[in-house]
């Protein structure tokens, strides 16, 4: 009942604003296919445009989700999600999967990436342009570093349980931002167990870093790996209403609020 209503509300939120229709071109040939602008974001309905870059594929609705199958390709979509699924990874949908009655709406630019396949957008002429690449992405195994993906979910599960999708995705941001920034290690390890002032995070100094991490803080851990940015350049993070130390509050840039978690570069 409770993924009815969230369906229904979907639903509406798609189509109770005029939205504009994005003219998609796939290998520089026009295709009619149906397109929906929404807060700056083109949607294409996964099966019509499954059957345009793979219509080999299979494109079913499971339990609450499309899928789509082929040889070589496996593709999750669920709606309300930050992100759809391909090939064991995680591709960022910052929008939302979206669906109305009988079609399930996905981002152009992440349905073309579970696909392989490359987005351009002309501003001028709002039309997006796809070119196809080999009809599935490469995957997860291949693509992550699994020390990565094993520490980065365990940090954003230890430090963010109970906070949204895009909260998570902040935290591991920080992660990232200091592996990349002169003032930390550039490792993910060496970043979560630098022990500079008494350590850098509270999950290291009580152990719940060693926990198993929950299976959306490795989605979230993947989405980042993936590129997916909502922390910006923060290097910081708290929750001020859980901590007495706000110290980074009064010496350094406010970012960003998501959930709990204040962030700060």
């Amino acid at each position: 009942m409770k993924r009815f209503f969230t369906s229904l509300a979907l639903a509406l939120a798609l189509t109770a604003a005029p939205a504009l229709a994005a003219p998609i071109y796939i290998d520089g040939q026009h295709t009619g296919l149906d397109t929906v602008v929404q807060d700056g974001t083109t949607y294409v309905g996964l099966r019509q445009f499954v059957s345009h870059l793979r219509p080999d594929a299979a494109v079913t609705w499971e339990d609450g989700q499309a899928a789509v199958r082929a040889v070589g390709l496996t593709v999750t979509a669920v709606p309300g999600d930050l992100h759809i699924e391909a090939n064991d990874r995680a591709l960022y949908a910052a929008a939302g999967v979206r669906l109305e009655p009988g079609r399930t709406w996905v981002p152009v630019r992440a349905l073309s990436a579970a696909l392989d396949a490359e987005v351009d957008w002309d501003a001028a002429t709002g039309r997006v342009y796809v070119t196809t690449g080999s009809g599935a992405i490469q995957s997860g195994d291949a693509f992550y570093d699994p020390d990565a993906v094993y520490w980065l979910s365990r940090i954003i599960s230890a430090e963010s349980r109970g906070e949204p999708m895009a909260g998570k995705i902040a935290v591991g941001n920080v992660v990232m931002n200091r592996v990349d920034h002169a003032d930390f290690p550039d490792t993910i390890y060496g970043v979560i167990f630098d022990d500079r002032w008494g350590g850098q995070f509270e999950p290291v100094r009580n152990g719940t870093i060693y926990l198993e991490p929950t299976e959306e803080s490795v989605t979230a851990a993947k989405l980042v790996l993936e590129g997916a940015d909502v922390g910006l350049h923060s290097l910081y993070f708290l929750a001020p209403t859980l901590t007495d130390d706000h110290w980074i509050m009064e010496e350094r840039e406010h970012v960003v609020t998501i959930g709990l978690h204040w962030f700060y570069a």
